[in-house]
């Protein structure tokens, strides 16, 4: 459900209330999924994130890191799962602390496919791909970051299999409290890998035309939705970025264009659109207007990469986002709405701390002081004046 306007979209405030599916959120900020490798070996929550995500709850809605789908998904070490029972359990410590503090939140379901590394995998095996093509990047291991290996390429049955992990990953995100689903398509992991022409070479249905391409992502969102209903679900997207090795499409306009027209069909709740190369240039090259995308899509366009407060708010003015995502701002901002609220400074992250460890660099980024805030909005006003 959107607000009214022309195309079902309409120009709002950063600040105020947005429908979303079947919610209502506080604002249109939402924080992205960002990895950080707390979780334990096993994939199972740690108590940590608990008070992570439940100090940014004032999000609108938060978008909790990608969750391994399966160990055969796992791409980096120390990374939150949703496919065994100590997993959901976990999970469901961190829902119930964000509903605690009136948030909405939802998890990224992550298959990684090649950008994976064996001593990640089960028994040590290769890591799948729709085709055995080496990406060029590295995956975090216990031993630190290590090269991606060439993927064994998945069998026509084996695909099923996978997809079916999606399904049992949606019902567990379910059971663990979760508000709803965001799938992972984008950033060069397994769905955009067969997505892409330059990263699927396969000649059965699921390789070859645009159509046999998208397959497998539309079979995927199709499965989740069945599970959670389509309002509850969102997908991500990066139409223009090479990240993980992954080369662009040969025709990213006419590739992503046809995805938005086949999900129209499923009714998402939103599209996650990466706006240029991901944490890197917001230019989009080749003359490719996302906002096509934007137009098309019928449910939520949600907008991410480097936005910052005159960004967002230029967005939401001219009706350009529906929603917008901040990232790395979130790693260091726990109360980031509030700063972008009132124009106050923002903590600057610790790039250190971003991958593994305890709570430094964590939970113990500051929020604002009752005296910060006080000085923010009398500078505010003396500016404007």
């Amino acid at each position: 459900m959107k607000i009214s306007g022309e195309n079902g979209q309409a120009s709002g405030d950063l600040f105020q209330p947005v429908r979303l599916g079947p919610y209502k959120l506080a604002n249109r900020i939402v924080m992205a999924p960002l990895t950080r490798s707390r979780a334990g070996d096993d994939g199972v929550p740690r108590p940590i994130m608990r008070e992570y995500y439940a100090q940014r709850a004032s999000a609108g809605l938060i978008i909790a890191e990608g969750t391994n789908i399966s160990q055969q998904g796992r791409g980096y070490a120390l990374t939150p799962g949703l496919y065994t029972n100590t997993q959901v359990e976990g999970w469901r410590s961190v829902t119930e602390a964000v509903h605690a503090r009136g948030g909405c939140i939802f998890p990224q379901l992550w298959h990684v496919g090649r950008v994976s590394h064996p001593s990640l995998q089960p028994d040590g095996a290769l890591p799948v791909a729709p085709s055995a093509i080496r990406p060029e990047a590295t995956s975090y291991t216990a031993e630190g970051f290590q090269p991606c290996v060439t993927p064994r390429a998945l069998a026509t049955d084996e695909i099923a299999l996978v997809i079916e992990q999606y399904r049992r990953a949606a019902r567990n995100a379910l059971a663990a409290g979760f508000d709803g689903v965001e799938i992972h398509a984008a950033n060069g992991y397994l769905i955009e890998q067969f997505l892409r022409d330059s990263t699927n070479r396969r000649t059965d249905a699921y390789g070859g035309s645009r159509e046999n391409r998208a397959r497998f992502l539309i079979e995927v969102t199709e499965a989740v939705a069945e599970i959670c209903g389509g309002q509850k679900v969102g997908i991500r997207l990066s139409p223009v970025a090479s990240v993980n090795g992954s080369a662009l499409d040969s025709d990213p306009a006419s590739t992503y264009s046809y995805v938005v027209e086949r999900l129209n069909a499923i009714g998402l709740a939103y599209i996650h659109v990466i706006e240029g190369e991901t944490q890197g240039s917001r230019e989009v090259q080749g003359g490719f207007d996302l906002q096509v995308l934007r137009r098309a899509f019928k449910g939520c366009y949600m907008a991410n990469n480097g936005y910052n407060r005159e960004l967002a708010l230029d967005a939401c003015r001219r009706n350009r986002a529906d929603l917008i995502s901040f990232g790395r701002l979130f790693i260091a901002n726990p109360d980031l709405v509030e700063r972008l609220r009132i124009g106050a400074t923002l903590n600057v992250p610790d790039r250190a701390t971003f991958f593994g460890g305890g709570t430094a660099g964590y939970t113990d980024y500051p929020t604002l002081t009752a005296e910060e805030r006080t000085a923010t909005k009398l500078s505010v006003r003396r500016a404007s004046a």
